[in-house]
C-alpha cells in the first residue's frame, strides 16, 4: 500500500515531467510522446519535416482543393501505393486528420436549426 509521502512524491514527479514535456514542445522540441504527426519525424529529439511524407501531404492538399472527397482521396492514395506512417492503407479519416493539421479543424454542422 502506498504511503501518503510516496503518493505526494509521485504526483510531484509526474507534474515536473509534464512541465518539462510542455516546455520542450513549446520550444519546438519533441518530447517523445507517441508518433510524430504525418509529415514530421524526430531527429535528435527535434521534430523536422519528413520530405517523402510532405510530398504526400501536398498531393492530399491538391486533391482536396480540386474538390475530391475524403474517400476519393484515400482510394487514390491507396491505388498509387502510398501508405500511412504506420504502413497501413489510407482511410478517409486519416486523410481528414492530415487536412485538419494542415488547415486547422473546421467545425462540422450536421443540422441547421429551423426558426
Amino acid at each position: 500500500m502506498a504511503t501518503e509521502k510516496s503518493k505526494d512524491s509521485y504526483s510531484y514527479l509526474w507534474e515536473k515531467l509534464d512541465q518539462a514535456r510542455k516546455a520542450k514542445a513549446a520550444s519546438g522540441g519533441y518530447a517523445g510522446y507517441g508518433s510524430p504527426a504525418f509529415g514530421q519525424q524526430s531527429v535528435g529529439g527535434e521534430l523536422v519535416e519528413n520530405p517523402s511524407e510532405q510530398q504526400i501531404i501536398e498531393l492530399i492538399r491538391r486533391h482536396h482543393k480540386s474538390g475530391k472527397s475524403l474517400p476519393q482521396i484515400a482510394a487514390w492514395l491507396n491505388q498509387q501505393g502510398y501508405t500511412t506512417k504506420r504502413g497501413s492503407q489510407w482511410q478517409p479519416v486519416s486523410v481528414k486528420r492530415v487536412l485538419d493539421r494542415l488547415y486547422g479543424k473546421i467545425q462540422r454542422i450536421s443540422s441547421m436549426d429551423e426558426d
